[in-house]
């Protein structure tokens, strides 16, 4: 080899592994979760101001993005016990061993400072106030103390989920309107049915794990009962975005084209509450889905809405 000459067969490796080290840190921020809050953030922060400030919008999801990635890593560091033994988690990175909980600790609480601080100086208090909130409700709360004790840990922890378009509408105006109370409600009501029809697909793996989530506490039937009870409570509050004055009827018929379904959907589910596990597993995983596309073209609907209204 000449003097000078670039050893390829080094480079090669070299970048695979830095290519490791990416997907492994981006993994710690679970960013299908982050890309959620964005999404309904951007919602809350679109349907509070008109006309809608697009320079500062980039900045502010920016700034959301990284406090979902502070949950995400703390998240981690924390359920590493748990994550181990379960199969839907044990590819993550602290499992796996790729990264150490030390550095999942520490990616959080930058992370979390972070992204208040940031939010505040390029939005405002209150925003800031209410990141800071959701983290607190993520983590203390939810992951630390509530995860392990009751089956109502998602009813409850469920709140972090549905402040991100809050966050966007307090960011967007200063304050706090009914129409983010709306899009809150909606998202906190979406979050029980949405999480226990996966708990149902996944229960041995939550009895593995000791975590009382409600299949594994009250078994499959109570928990259908409670998913249907709670998609009926859904129901009328899925309109309650209406009361902003910004959204028409493509906001109203997409809620009733989306709220016939999930009836459907959870209904079947409760009708086979008591039948052999792979029926009701794989009906249960079908509501699953369809909750995910529910959340997001009932949000899809909002903006496109003020744009036709």
């Amino acid at each position: 080899m000449t003097t000078g000459a670039v050893d390829h067969n080094a480079i090669v490796p070299r970048w695979s592994v830095a290519q490791e080290r990416i997907s492994d840190h981006l993994a710690l921020v679970k960013p299908r979760v982050m890309a959620l809050v964005v999404f309904t953030g951007a919602v809350g922060f679109v349907l509070g101001r008109d006309p809608v400030d697009w320079l500062a919008l980039g900045p502010i999801l920016g700034a959301m993005a990284a406090g979902a990635g502070a949950c995400g890593a703390l998240n981690m560091w924390y359920d590493a016990d748990i994550d181990q033994r379960m199969t839907r988690t044990a590819s993550r990175p602290i499992p796996r061993g790729s990264i150490v909980p030390a550095q999942a600790l520490a990616l959080g609480i930058v992370l979390a400072l972070a992204s208040t601080t940031a939010l505040a100086v390029m939005a405002n208090g209150l925003a800031a106030a209410l990141l800071a909130l959701t983290i607190a409700i993520y983590v203390p709360l939810y992951t630390i103390w509530l995860k392990r004790r009751t089956p109502q840990n998602i009813v409850i922890g469920g709140a972090a989920g549905a402040l991100p378009p809050v966050i966007g509408w307090a960011a967007a105006t200063g304050s706090i309107g009914p129409g983010a109370i709306a899009l809150f409600m909606l998202i906190f009501f979406w979050t029980p049915p949405h999480f226990w029809s996966l708990a149902i697909y996944r229960a041995d793996d939550y009895r593995l794990a000791g975590v009382p989530m409600l299949p594994v506490v009250r078994g499959a039937p109570e928990t259908c009962r409670q998913i249907l009870i709670y998609v009926l409570l859904l129901v009328p509050i899925s309109f309650a975005p209406l009361v902003s004055g910004r959204l028409g009827m493509t906001y109203a018929a997409a809620a009733a084209i989306c709220d016939a379904i999930l009836i459907w959907r959870a209904t079947l589910l409760f009708r086979l509450r008591a039948a052999q596990q792979d029926q009701l597993r794989k009906a249960a995983m079908q509501l699953f889905r369809f909750s995910i596309l529910y959340v997001l073209a009932l949000f899809v609907a909002i903006p496109v809405s003020v744009l036709v209204w």
